[in-house]
Parts: structure tokens; C-alpha cells; sequence
């Protein structure tokens, strides 16, 4: 029996996609703005793996987190995907979807295996919008 669960966060940017992509994708960048999902290693391209430093917890212990690259569409998502298959694996992604005032940026993430039904991926949720903060404070405010 394999268990599924998701999450799902977003924030509303005042600029336009473009920016956001451009700050979003941004191996330089990114370290300045981003305390919850730091990249560590690999590149921004379909088919890499990328490290990660995972931060869920604000001020907590990282934990190391290897994504695969699945998807990139320029200024509209990027997908990643890792984990153990069968155990516990993810499928994450980020949207960017223009409106009115600018742009909502979501974060939405599934997982799948046998130890999602025991697991409670609550603070997971709460990591990601602490992300979506960031990247709206760093851009706001740049």
C-alpha cells in the first residue's frame, strides 16, 4: 500500500514573470535570498541533479536533498523529483502564473511511498512558504 500526500503554498509577487524567473533561476542569486532550499550543487538544466541543503526548520538542522531536473518551461515552472522509490519520493514544483499586480508564485509538492501515511508533511508546507516570503522580500525589496 503506497500513500499519498501533497502540499501546496503561494505568494503574490508586485512584478512581472520575468523578474520573478530571473531571480528564481539564478545560481548566483540564490543564496543571498533563499534560507530554506539551498542549492549546493548542479545545475538548472533538464536531466541534472541538483544538491540541496533542506532548512525546514527555521534556524534548525539541514538535511541533504538530491533533485533530479525533470521539467523546465522558461518563466512558467520548474519540476524536480527525487527521493527513495517506494519509500518516500517527491514531485516538486514551482509555478509562476502572471496576474493583475504581477505574478503568483506557487510551490506545490507530492509525495508518494509506503511512509507517507505515518509522516506529517505539515512543516514541510511551512519551510515552503517561508521560501515564497523570502523571494517576494528579496524582490520587493531589492
Amino acid at each position: 500500500m503506497i500513500g499519498k500526500k501533497s502540499v501546496s503554498t503561494q505568494v503574490q509577487i508586485n512584478t512581472s514573470p520575468e523578474k520573478v524567473w530571473s531571480v528564481l533561476s539564478n545560481a548566483e542569486t540564490v543564496k543571498q535570498w533563499n534560507k530554506v532550499l539551498i542549492p549546493l550543487k548542479g545545475q538548472l538544466k533538464e536531466g541534472s541533479v541538483i544538491n540541496y541543503e533542506f532548512y525546514q526548520d527555521e534556524g534548525g538542522k539541514a538535511s541533504k536533498i538530491d533533485a533530479k531536473v525533470e521539467k523546465i518551461i522558461e518563466q512558467k515552472m520548474i519540476n524536480q523529483k527525487g527521493g527513495v522509490p517506494l519509500i518516500l519520493t517527491f514531485d516538486h514544483k514551482y509555478i509562476l502564473e502572471s496576474s493583475p499586480s504581477g505574478t503568483t508564485v506557487k510551490i506545490h509538492e507530492e509525495y508518494k511511498g509506503i511512509i507517507v501515511p505515518f509522516w506529517n508533511p505539515s512543516p514541510v508546507e511551512k519551510a515552503y512558504e517561508r521560501l515564497l516570503n523570502q523571494l517576494k522580500d528579496y524582490i520587493e525589496n531589492e
